[in-house]
């Protein structure tokens, strides 16, 4: 595989990490399920067998997530230590990056609520790199309470 093919497959898998977090920061929920399009959705946990799809995808965060008068969740998703493996045929790579997420509503005061990281991974066909799978690993919970609608780690 030529250096150019891989700087491109980074290059697009970079747009789809970093996409992820601008859009959930702009409340464009659509946006990101559209990401999630031929994709799996989870979190870490055994008990949690996520979401596949753009519909359910939306569904889960129009369901879960807070958003204000200004359209937004009032977040800023700030994702860290992205780094991208790419297979040797260029036709998959796995990402792994960390996140942390601060919220600010009307007391004005900004703060971290959650922190972990993310496993991702990719593939490619004609129409380019595409996310198959992401899956959360949740390391640092704060409050959640003016973030999501119900509490992600209540036992169902």
């Amino acid at each position: 595989m030529s250096a150019q093919a891989v700087a491109d497959a980074r290059s697009a898998i970079e747009q789809i990490v970093y996409g992820y977090a601008e859009l959930m920061d702009q409340g464009d929920f659509a946006g990101v399920a559209a990401l999630f399009s031929r994709a799996h959705y989870r979190g870490a946990g055994p008990s949690d067998s996520g979401v596949e799809g753009a519909v359910a995808v939306q569904e889960v965060l129009e369901t879960m997530v807070q958003r204000y008068d200004d359209g937004t969740p009032r977040t800023l998703h700030v994702t860290t230590n992205l780094v991208i493996d790419v297979d040797e045929l260029a036709v998959s790579a796995r990402a792994r990056s960390c996140f942390t997420v601060f919220q600010q509503v009307d007391t004005g005061v900004i703060n971290p609520i959650i922190a972990g990281r993310y496993q991702d991974s990719y593939a490619r066909d004609d129409s380019g790199w595409y996310l198959t799978e992401r899956v959360f690993l949740t390391s640092l919970v704060g409050d959640l309470s003016a973030h999501l609608t119900v509490d992600p780690f209540s036992v169902a």
